[in-house]
C-alpha cells in the first residue's frame, strides 16, 4: 500500500479510494469493528484471517489518521482503548454491503444465502439498519 500521505496519484476517485482501502488488511478491519462489533485491540486480533499485530496496529493508526475510526480509553480498563467507527467509516456500509453480497454470489461456498435473500428485497432497509447498528455501538447518535 502506497505511503499514507495526501499525495494522490491521480484525480481519479476509484485510485483515491484504492490508496485508502487497496490493501489485504483495511477493509476487514473495518468490517470487524462495524458489522461485527469488534472494539478491542484483542478482538480485532481474533478474526479468522490471522492478521498480525504489527500490521492491525498499523492499519488501524492508519484509520485514525484519515479520521475513519477514533481511539478512546476503554470504560471497563483504562489502560486499553476501544476503536469506534466515525460517520466517516458508517458512510463505508452501503459499499460494504455490496461487496458481501458480490462475495456471496461469486463464491464456491454455500454461504450467506439469508443475507443474499434479505438484500434482494430489502437493500435500502438492511443497510439502513446496518448503519443504525454501528451508529448505536459507536455511540454516533
Amino acid at each position: 500500500m502506497p505511503p499514507d500521505t495526501d499525495t494522490r496519484r491521480s484525480d481519479c476517485p476509484i485510485s483515491f479510494a484504492l490508496e485508502i482501502f487497496g490493501d489485504r488488511w483495511t477493509l476487514i478491519v473495518l468490517r470487524d469493528l462495524m458489522l461485527r462489533s469488534r472494539q478491542r485491540y484483542r478482538e480485532l486480533l481474533e478474526g479468522d484471517e490471522g492478521i498480525a499485530t504489527n500490521v492491525l496496529a498499523e492499519r488501524l493508526k492508519r484509520l485514525e489518521r484519515r479520521k475513519l475510526i477514533t481511539r478512546k480509553r476503554d470504560p471497563a480498563d483504562a489502560r486499553q482503548f476501544i476503536y469506534l467507527p466515525t460517520e466517516l467509516a458508517v458512510s463505508l456500509v452501503p459499499m460494504l454491503v455490496e461487496m458481501i453480497v458480490w462475495g456471496i454470489r461469486t463464491s464456491d461456498k454455500d454461504a450467506g444465502s439469508e443475507f443474499l435473500a434479505r438484500f434482494e428485497t430489502e437493500r435500502d432497509t438492511l443497510i439502513s439498519e446496518l448503519q443504525a447498528k454501528v451508529r448505536k455501538d459507536a455511540d454516533l447518535q
